[in-house]
């Protein structure tokens, strides 16, 4: 499942989901969140964009692909849009699966993978600036 939200991520939902398959010994997560410094800039607060469908139908096949891919039973990633704050979850990743080494390797592919291709753009806004800054699928231009 791939999905998108104005809202907070309910991070505890969202394993509860995974959990539960007798035959997966795994559980692997990520969780993306808003951070007060980059490259030497205070950001005060960061606003994410998304073409909704494009992206939906993007982080789909992402999902898919990773199952494809890996020995994995299940996947999901949510990404949140609109205005986050500093400190706020902006991205979870979880993934369930028999083996830890197909978890982590899928749970890796599948965030790496959202941030180079599905269409989401972060601005970042920063303090005592007039001026923000856009970052389109800043992972795949060396940007952690």
């Amino acid at each position: 499942m791939f999905d998108l939200t104005e809202s907070p991520i309910d991070a505890a939902a969202l394993r509860a989901r995974l959990l539960g398959n007798e035959n997966c010994g795994a559980f692997n997560c990520f969780e993306g969140w808003v951070r007060r410094q980059n490259e030497g800039s205070r950001v005060d607060y960061l606003v994410y964009s998304v073409y909704r469908e494009l992206a939906l139908n993007a982080g789909k096949e992402v999902i898919a692909e990773a199952k494809r891919r890996f020995a994995i039973a299940d996947a999901v990633c949510v990404h949140r849009h609109g205005r986050l704050e500093v400190g706020e979850m902006a991205v979870w990743v979880g993934v369930a699966a028999g083996h830890r080494d197909a978890g982590f390797a899928a749970c890796r592919f599948i965030i790496d993978t959202v941030k180079a291709q599905v269409p989401i753009w972060k601005e970042e806004f920063y303090t005592g600036q007039s001026q923000s800054a856009w970052l389109a699928n800043p992972e795949s231009h060396g940007a952690r």
